[in-house]
């Protein structure tokens, strides 16, 4: 038996869940101890069954949201000071060596980056394939300039080197990692890449996101992992999908907002639908929503198929993949370079169509969402994505990944 050490951000309601998979996929024999600061997701995970260590020094609000806008480059200062960063570290690498970890499976907790490799334990980063060191060295249009004509695309090409530039090599990343790694004996972290370049990186995409592109030693891809909570569906769910209005499922995941929630539901307000929202852990007190959008806290969405017949997606890695695996098309509003490529993979695929976040506030949504539901293409090509998705299990591709480590 040998001890894996889950590190997610557990604020994080994608990082919480992949991680959740991961360990579930592994051999019962194998110990799963999972970590975090926060504990806004930490539910899940003792609802999953799996044992928790609460740690400290945990972010106020204000740390959080300034490291949520870090994380999606919407600001260049981010809350990781050197006090802080050397004292996670310290108490990561006692819990390390505490429970004897064998192995570290990370998200965005970019402090095990320094404490795995100071305890010479192998770290494993499940990660969409976006924003990875192979995809910004190889990709000449990253999607920052929109449009198709030769003017778009230049500007986006140029914009696209210099972001290439700045992530590989400008020394972007705050200066307390350096310094904490060099205190600990690890080489420091200064540029953008080295913050989310694991030992082995598990790249949770399918063969097709891969097309055209050269994939070093030390990245595998494994394949989707998304969410599966282990809970009944809401009866209001079977009651909607079986009524006469088209259903709409509203996912905005842990990293929108509540303006995008409010707005996002007024426009679907307008239209001659019913809408499942899970955005209750957005609203305030007073907070009011059309009648025919139906808040809830978070759903099984994996069970959602064949009741649903369109989706407004934020983005994020778990809820595209979900509504692919279910066949569901989708109206993808990407917050992030990250989310804006998931997005843009399937709006190639044909399964999707892609808006920002101030045109999801305008009835370009509503317009939108009325094409999913109305053009039979978008169907057929989410029908064609949920085939090439069958069968694909990114946690336990990972899980044996790790355990080929653990000897």
């Amino acid at each position: 038996m040998a001890t894996v050490l889950f590190c997610p951000v557990t604020f994080n309601l994608a990082e919480t869940t992949r991680m959740i998979e991961v360990a579930r996929a592994l051999d019962p024999r194998h110990r799963a101890v999972f970590m975090g600061y926060e504990d806004d997701f930490v539910s899940l995970i003792a609802d999953a069954g799996f044992e928790y260590r609460a740690c400290t020094p945990s972010w106020s609000a204000a740390e959080r949201e300034q490291a949520l806008k870090f994380d999606q480059g919407k600001a260049l200062r981010s809350p990781f000071t050197k006090e802080l960063v050397a004292e996670r570290v310290a108490v990561e690498r006692a819990l390390i060596r505490e429970v004897d970890a064998k192995a570290i499976v990370i998200g965005s907790n970019i402090t095990s980056q320094i404490s795995a490799r100071a305890e010479h334990v192998p770290l494993f980063y499940p990660v969409p394939f976006a924003l990875t060191r192979p995809q910004v060295e190889q990709t000449r249009h990253m999607g920052f300039v929109r449009g198709s004509g030769r003017l778009a695309r230049a500007a986006d090409r140029v914009a696209s080197a210099a972001f290439r530039w700045t992530y590989n090599h400008a020394p972007l990343a705050p200066r307390a990692f350096s310094r904490v790694a060099r205190d600990n004996g690890v080489a420091p972290l200064r540029t953008v890449a080295s913050l989310l370049d694991a030992d082995v990186n598990l790249l949770t995409v399918l063969p097709s996101e891969l097309d055209g592109y050269d994939i070093p030693s030390h990245y595998e891809r494994v394949g989707p992992i998304f969410a599966r909570l282990d809970t009944p569906l809401p009866v209001i769910v079977e009651e909607l999908a079986a009524g006469p209005e088209p259903l709409v499922y509203l996912g905005l995941g842990s990293s929108a907002s509540r303006e995008l929630a409010l707005a996002a539901a007024a426009q679907l307000g307008t239209l001659p639908i019913s809408v499942i929202a899970p955005i209750a852990h957005y609203l305030e007190p007073g907070d009011t929503v059309p009648g025919n959008v139906h808040v809830t806290g978070l759903l099984p969405a994996h069970r959602l198929g064949g009741l649903v017949d369109a989706a407004v997606l934020h983005g994020g890695q778990g809820t595209v993949q979900t509504a692919c695996a279910t066949g569901i098309p989708f109206v993808g509003i990407g917050l992030q370079p990250e989310q804006v490529w998931n997005v843009r993979v399937c709006v190639s695929a044909g399964n999707a169509l892609a808006l920002t976040q101030k045109e999801a506030a305008t009835p370009l949504l509503a317009a939108a969402v009325e094409r999913l539901l109305n053009e039979g293409t978008f169907r057929d090509a989410a029908s064609r994505v949920q085939r090439e998705a069958e069968g694909a299990d990114g946690a336990a591709a990972s899980a044996r990944l790790i355990e080929a480590r653990l000897g």
